[in-house]
């Protein structure tokens, strides 16, 4: 864990007045936790009171120790960790999990329920003099969005300073946090807490589901399909996750385990703790970046969750559903024994996850200088006849070995089409026993592996870059006809033209022969559509916002001049249509007014060159004739928009129906 920010303050000190808007756009709640013997997990306090139901506090009550099986007992005085998970407001209907069950039933943009994301801090206190020997305690930070960039050294502050001065600590926190700017996905942001200031790079709005109360607008904003100079911009979520130092003895796997996430196949994780468990799903999810993750993925998962009773029912032959599960109870092992694919990272001692896998001296010493991990090394590792016989062994016994010893491996029959590139591997430091040494080489390996991941998933989307394609009017051709629409999406289609002109050089060198698999496997999974539905939005809204931007640059009197009387009227009621359109978008700033100013007066340009007996019938209506002299006040205009916008709509009618012979009228 890394140190906390300092923060200083008085118990007595006084609580300004909290703004709860201000204070949910962060945080939904502040919750304390007691593990009482007797009654079990019992809610102390809850801030602002009446932000959860009564079956919340439950689910988030039960969520928030570590599971009694997974513990290893230590002696030390006071033991503190931090972790998070993730479930479903509102919870699940069983019937989702029957027979019928599907994997758009789990989909994240299902209207079943927004989900929470809940941020821990655990105290463990070792005392002889109490009942089995000690106490538990949890701090909670319940929020809609996975922001754990921000919340994680949040707690580090919060947690102490409770255990410090009790409840007035929430209090004080709620109070820092309600005076924060709103959250601005994508962007740097200084979060002052106290006398300190978290300075934290929030991840980007296209990476963040519609579930957490993000806009539309925003959620399809800044995603640029280029590759960012600026590391330190996360392109993902869980940015800040430690990939190398949790997959450290996996990292061959790591090819193997984007895979199966991108086409969504369900995956369990299992680790000895809850950090452990967290840290290796949200590590895992931010493989994908920037592809959005729609997968059901819950870092921490119980079988107190409600929706372990329908899984744990699944029938002999139903498919599980597309999740990914970090637990640390072995129970699961023989209760979700359908699940095809099975992680096991971690140790059960902290510094395990930090052993050097340099080459060990003949007097059993690690070599204190910072070393290449190197490929070869690994391959000798994993095919040495030792651990070949022990690699057999693992398969033959199945993941149900890790009941009587904890070990990192893999159990899952899917053969991989994306190879491990032994030149990343290669790259990575191997930085020996130092804890401060081997945190900042962690730090680099994260980037080099990251970047690479980044560039592999971005490489893998490229063949689908023709579809959210934006046009402009070509020239000389006029700007107020409608847009040609984005070209139609057929899977066949792309498949056959993709199997043509094949992946391209990046994933050719990185992925076996049958790599076109990978793509079939990717568009009947659980992340395409989402993320293919809101590329499909970022391109039309570049496309209106080019043509719209056409539209003010052009000059209307040397279109009109090279026209014909009937394509004047077209054009002006195209003109018509854009300002109605702009005028009812409910903007109110300079462009917004620029555009209707000019569309207004493109409106008057065109009817002065319309013959008086077309000018005369066109002003028969009145709200037609108040919108191209603007005498009018603002009601009149408004009541004028939604007349004309009737006429629009019954002109169209009308003409589609002229078109169509076939329709009898009544």
């Amino acid at each position: 864990m890394s140190r906390s920010p300092s923060f200083s303050l008085k118990p007595d000190q006084p609580t300004s007045k909290i703004d709860p808007q201000s204070l949910s756009k962060w945080v939904v709640a502040f919750c304390t936790i007691r593990f009482d013997l007797e009654q079990g997990q019992l809610i102390e306090e809850c801030f602002p009171p009446g932000s959860l139901t009564q079956e919340e506090e439950l689910e988030i009550a039960f969520s928030s120790f570590p599971d009694s099986v997974s513990q290893h007992h230590n002696r030390s005085t006071i033991h503190d960790c931090i972790f998070f998970f993730r479930f479903r407001r509102g919870g699940r209907k069983a019937s989702d999990f029957g027979n019928q069950l599907s994997p758009n039933k789990l989909d994240n943009n299902s209207n079943s329920g927004r989900y929470l994301y809940g941020f821990v801090f655990n105290r463990q206190r070792h005392d002889e003099r109490l009942k089995r020997g000690g106490e538990q305690k949890s701090v909670v930070l319940l929020s809609h969005n996975p922001y754990s960039g921000v919340f994680k050294p949040l707690l580090q502050i919060m947690g102490p300073l409770y255990f410090d001065i009790g409840k007035k600590a929430l209090e004080h926190i709620a109070t820092c946090v309600s005076m924060w700017p709103s959250p601005l996905p994508g962007n740097l942001m200084e979060l002052p807490i106290g006398n300190a200031t978290l300075k934290v790079n929030l991840p980007p709005p296209h990476s963040l589901s519609s579930d957490g109360g993000i806009s539309f607008e925003e959620s399809t904003s800044s995603m640029a399909p280029f590759l960012p100079n600026n590391q330190s911009i996360p392109q993902g979520l869980f940015h800040d996750a430690d990939i190398f130092g949790i997959y450290r003895g996996l990292l061959l796997q790591l090819w193997l385990l984007w895979e199966l996430l991108l086409i969504g196949e369900p995956i369990l994780i299992i680790a000895p703790t809850p950090p452990q468990c967290c840290e290796a799903v949200a590590a895992l999810v931010s493989l994908l970046a920037p592809l959005l993750c729609s997968v059901d993925f819950r870092p921490y998962f119980t079988i107190h969750d409600p929706d372990f009773a329908p899984l744990n029912s699944l029938q002999e032959g139903h498919a599980f559903p597309p999740m990914l599960l970090g637990v640390t109870n072995l129970f699961f092992l023989k209760a979700l024994r359908n699940i095809p694919h099975i992680v096991s990272v971690g140790s059960p001692f902290l510094s395990s996850s930090r052993l050097s896998l340099a080459p060990r001296a003949s007097s059993g010493r690690i070599s204190a200088r910072p070393e290449g991990i190197g490929i070869r090394n690994l391959s000798l590792k994993k095919f040495s006849p030792s651990n070949l016989l022990n690699a057999v062994k693992l398969r033959r016994e199945g993941p149900l070995c890790l009941m009587t010893e904890h070990k990192e491996a893999i159990w899952s029959t899917y053969n991989a089409t994306t190879k491990p590139d032994t030149s990343i591997l290669n790259r990575l430091i191997d930085a020996g026993m130092s804890p401060r040494v081997e945190e900042s080489m962690s730090v680099v390996n994260n980037e080099i592996l990251r970047r690479h991941f980044l560039e592999l998933t971005t490489n893998f989307l490229a063949p689908f870059g023709p579809y959210f394609r934006a046009t402009t009017p070509s020239e000389g051709s006029s700007p107020f006809v409608d847009p040609p629409p984005l070209p139609p999406f057929n899977s066949d289609e792309f498949l056959g033209s993709l199997s043509a002109r094949g992946p391209g050089k990046f994933l050719a060198k990185r992925m076996r022969y049958n790599w076109l698999d990978l793509y079939r496997r990717f568009l009947k999974g659980q992340n395409f559509k989402p993320w293919f539905q809101r590329r499909r939005a970022v391109a039309e809204q570049e496309q209106h916002r080019l043509w719209r931007q056409a539209r003010m640059k052009t000059d209307i009197q040397q279109f009109i001049s090279k026209m014909s009387e009937l394509e004047i009227v077209d054009s002006f009621n195209s003109i018509e249509r854009y300002l109605l359109a702009e005028m009812q978008s409910g903007k109110a700033n300079a462009d917004h007014a620029a555009v209707c100013q000019k569309l207004k007066g493109d409106l008057e340009t065109v009817f002065n060159v319309l013959p008086k007996d077309m000018q005369q019938s066109l002003l028969l209506n009145p709200q037609r004739e108040a919108l191209l002299q603007g005498s009018h006040e603002r009601k009149d205009v408004t009541d004028c928009i939604i007349i004309l916008l009737v006429d629009n709509i019954l002109n169209i009618h009308h003409s589609s129906f002229s078109r169509n012979p076939k329709v009898e009228t009544p």
